[in-house]
Order: C-alpha cells, then sequence, then structure tokens
C-alpha cells in the first residue's frame, strides 16, 4: 500500500475510535475513482441501516458519472431520505480518512440538506 493510503486508513481509525466512544449512529462514505457510496451503521457498528451509492440501478441511468460532485450530491440527498425513512435524524459522519472537500464535501452538505444532523 501506498504511504497515502496508509496515511488515511491511520486518519479513519482514529476517527471511528472516537465514533464508537460516542455511541453515534454512523454515516460513513467510500469513494473510489468510478462510483461513491455512503452507509448508515448503528451505534455497534455491526448493522447497515440504510445505504445509497452511484453502482445502484436506478443511478447509474440517471448520472452520467458516477464519480463527480454531482452524483455525490445526488448520493447525499439519497441517503438522507433513506434516513429518514429508518427514523434516523442525527448521525456522526465518518469521513474514512479522506480530506473534506470535493465529492466528500458535496456528500455531506446534500445530507444536511436533506434533513441530517452531525
Amino acid at each position: 500500500m501506498s504511504d497515502k493510503n496508509l496515511s488515511r486508513l491511520r486518519r479513519s481509525r482514529q476517527t471511528r475510535l472516537k465514533i464508537r466512544e460516542l455511541g453515534h449512529v454512523r454515516l460513513t462514505v467510500h469513494r473510489t475513482n468510478c462510483h461513491i457510496y455512503a452507509q448508515i451503521t448503528n451505534a455497534a457498528g455491526d448493522k447497515v441501516l440504510a445505504s445509497a451509492s452511484t453502482a445502484e440501478k436506478e443511478l447509474r441511468a440517471a448520472l452520467k458519472s458516477g464519480s463527480n460532485r454531482k452524483a455525490a450530491e445526488v448520493v447525499g440527498q439519497r441517503i438522507a431520505e433513506k434516513a429518514k425513512a429508518a427514523g434516523i435524524e442525527k448521525v456522526a459522519f465518518d469521513r474514512a480518512g479522506y480530506r473534506y472537500h470535493g465529492r466528500i464535501k458535496a456528500l455531506a452538505e446534500a445530507a444536511r440538506s436533506g434533513g441530517l444532523k452531525f
């Protein structure tokens, strides 16, 4: 693994330890070159309560590309809708060690505008 990825994993481990200590429901984001994924897990981290990604069939058909800010905004809105349907309003944002800019920031802001609090 590259030093850059190891650093990201180290940062994500620290974030996850703190979120687990606080006992919050967690909104986790994962990003690849082609897609962006978001999922909400319970406080223990063993059960996925809601998920959304650009790899879903409906979103793939609607989006030209799954790897841009527009796609991240759509995923953010979708995860907020699914969370509200599951009765979740407050989450801890786990950006998995990624910097808070670009697609990660777009997803977070879209989720906030969709009604999630973090």
